[in-house]
């Protein structure tokens, strides 16, 4: 697989050796044993990027404080500026703020020419499921926006292991099942949402959703029935990211279809190394479950999701 377009890989604006070394002591304070600091570099990320045969990623990164997060913005609409046919930027939603939020759509659509959108599924403890979040996401459909949801791969780690081997895909079943009973895919349909890692759990309980989760004995205000589970689940797009192997795709193609599996490498974090990248692209490219041209379509299915990126490609696309 060729000429990828990768939807999940993440950035870090500079940081000092200084502002490394704490990060990793308190990574390892959270179970999280990487052997060394991490150093993210723009030089690095195009050299891996060229090997793999990856065209362009869609950048993200979500501080936890305003002012962090609006630099990091600033800097990830920097790196698009200039490689823009290299780079795409998901500009960070601060989405424990809703005012802060709908301001920085504003700011990252007109300032920054932000492709589209990242949020995190728990943001300083407000779930994307909170009410709260209504003129958020009725903002984003208004825009009829690309928006990716990510885990807190930061969060504490779980039973004594680091949250980016098992909660992240808990973390995200739990908010996703949490939105679609919350009625947000129903009231924002125009929105499109990248789930990351394949969705983690949620493709695995899709079918537990669907026969049990309008029973009478769950709480359900919406009253959404089968029927509508099953269509919003099969709306969402699906990264392959650290899931590309058929564990993750057979589920994932369960609930939803082939052009919305888009593909995502993870790359620009500790937990992702050369080799896991590569393990997971090689699964990926040799999964048998589905006809040669679908598979290979995963690669440049993203591109009907950000026409913008497509033109600055020089590509005509459908958009989804």
């Amino acid at each position: 697989m060729s000429d990828l377009i990768d939807v999940h890989a993440h950035f870090t604006p500079p940081t000092t050796p200084e502002e490394r070394e704490a990060r990793w002591r308190s990574m390892r304070e959270a179970q999280f044993l990487a052997p060394a600091p991490y150093h993210w570099t723009v030089d690095g990320a195009l050299d891996y990027m060229d090997r793999a045969g990856v065209t362009m990623q869609f950048l993200s990164n979500i501080p936890k404080t305003p002012d962090a997060l609006r630099a990091s913005n600033d800097y990830g609409a920097s790196l698009v500026s200039d490689h823009p046919t290299r780079f795409g930027l998901l500009a960070a939603l601060p989405t424990d703020d809703p005012p802060a939020a709908l301001a920085e759509i504003e700011r990252a659509s007109r300032d920054l020419s932000a492709d589209g959108f990242a949020v995190t599924c728990d943001y300083n403890g407000i779930s994307l499921g909170d009410a709260s979040l209504e003129p958020v996401w009725a903002e984003l459909d208004r825009r009829r926006a690309t928006v990716f949801a990510h885990p807190d791969a930061y969060a504490p780690a779980s039973l004594g292991r680091p949250s980016p081997l098992l909660e992240v895909a808990f973390e995200t079943a739990r908010t996703i099942v949490d939105m679609l009973y919350a009625g947000i895919f129903r009231r924002f349909p125009n929105m499109r949402l990248i789930v990351a890692h394949c969705g983690g759990a949620l493709p695995a309980l899709s079918g537990r959703l669907r026969l049990l989760g309008t029973e009478a004995w769950v709480p359900n205000l919406n009253q959404l029935d089968p029927r509508e589970i099953r269509e919003h689940l099969a709306g969402l797009y699906l990264d392959t990211a650290a899931t590309g192997t058929a564990h993750s795709l057979a589920a994932a193609l369960a609930m939803t279809t082939p052009d919305h599996i888009v593909y995502g490498s993870d790359s620009g974090v500790p937990c992702s190394t050369e080799a896991t990248l590569e393990a997971n692209r090689h699964a990926l490219a040799h999964f048998d479950g589905l006809p040669r041209d679908q598979l290979e379509a995963i690669g440049g299915n993203a591109l009907r999701l950000f026409p913008e990126a497509a033109a600055r490609l020089g590509r005509q696309v459908t958009p989804a």
